[in-house]
């Protein structure tokens, strides 16, 4: 390769990363826009039902119904029993939930999307919010939702919520995955356009009657990444959707270890089903030149300003993302080096084919 040819190529690569750069940076400067987080409330609301899809989930659903029943404005809380081979509909019925017995998965359904519709058909609060087992919410937290929806007429709120990593491995593992999140869809509270809102379906509130006038849970009825394909096909529709912080009023355990972050997480990270090729790969390349490859240039001697510019982006980010952690160690602090890990993890899921399995089911 002659000089011209290896000049011409270094300035291309130079341009690519400031590319890169610029719009990881649009995107993450969108913070200083986002809508306040949600947050306690005495507001009224009208009748809430609380629903907790679960298939085996007698080791983790006892915080989240110790907080739910009972709790300020909730008139039920249901849990469909998705056909546990353990104890969680005993354990259900004894923290003093109405236990649904979740009936076999019909074609064409995935399992959770199945839990919910199943669940908001036979709720009884002009309200839903739904909150995944592993979930583990302060009391108030569903009449703040649905008083926050009211107020600001969604037809569909979603919250992201404080993570617990319970060990040092994935609190190493996990920032860098989420960072991979911020860096493609820029923060909560942020308003987009329809093909690119994001949810999270760990916790959400919806009118019942109104969504199920929409067609329900059945939309999206084979989605893997089932809250994500929610929110965009109902703001596609003209629904009103929301993606708030919640990390106040509700905590998460999702996973246990790094193997369980690596294999859990990596299913769903490259939004499989949700984002179009062409798509995920323009975000892997934002990803691997802003978020990636800066620290590994440092280490092999070969950063420029560019690379110094992006490391002070991506230290930064830890300084803002710190609050969503319960535990923040020197694992957390050290998350910049499981970058690499993080985007192989999304490259993974863009590239992945066959079926793959999760809870005992096997999903094309």
């Amino acid at each position: 390769m002659t000089r011209h040819i290896r000049r011409r190529l270094s300035r291309l690569f130079l341009l690519t990363r400031c590319v890169a750069g610029g719009i990881a940076i649009a995107r993450l400067a969108r913070a200083a826009i986002a809508a306040p987080p949600v947050r306690p409330t005495m507001t009224p609301a009208q009748s809430i039902s609380v629903l907790i899809p679960a298939r085996d989930e007698a080791q983790r659903i006892r915080p989240a119904l110790a907080a739910l029943v009972g709790a300020p404005g909730v008139g039920e809380v249901l849990v469909v029993d998705d056909q546990s081979s353990d104890a969680t509909a005993d354990i259900a019925r004894a923290a003093g939930a109405a236990v649904i017995t979740g009936t076999p998965l019909p074609d064409g359904w995935a399992g959770k999307a199945w839990a919910l519709q199943q669940g908001i058909e036979a709720a009884g609060g002009e309200w839903v919010v739904t909150l995944d087992a592993d979930t583990n919410p302060d009391p108030r937290l569903p009449q703040a939702l649905a008083s926050r929806a009211m107020a600001e007429q969604l037809d569909l709120l979603t919250v992201g919520g404080r993570f617990d990593c319970p060990t040092p491995g994935s609190r190493w593992l996990h920032p860098a995955m989420l960072t991979t999140l911020v860096y493609r869809f820029g923060p909560p509270g942020v308003a987009t356009a329809p093909d690119r809102a994001m949810a999270n379906g760990q916790c959400m509130a919806v009118p019942r009657q109104s969504f199920l006038e929409r067609g329900g849970m059945q939309t999206v009825r084979g989605e893997v990444v089932e809250d994500i394909a929610l929110a965009r096909r109902m703001a596609h529709d003209g629904a009103r959707v929301g993606f708030l912080d919640a990390g106040e009023m509700l905590e998460v355990r999702m996973f246990e270890s790094l193997g369980d972050t690596w294999r859990g997480w990596g299913r769903s990270l490259a939004l499989p089903g949700v984002e179009p090729r062409r798509r995920q790969l323009f975000d892997l390349a934002v990803v691997l030149l802003a978020q990636a490859l800066p620290l590994p240039r440092l280490v092999l001697r070969k950063a420029d300003f560019v690379d110094v510019v992006l490391l002070a982006l991506r230290f930064g980010t830890l300084a803002g993302t710190r609050t969503a952690y319960s535990r923040v160690d020197v694992a957390y602090w050290l998350s910049p080096l499981a970058d690499v890990p993080a985007a192989v993890t999304i490259a993974r899921g863009i590239f992945r084919r066959g079926p793959h399995s999760w809870r005992g089911r096997t999903y094309a």
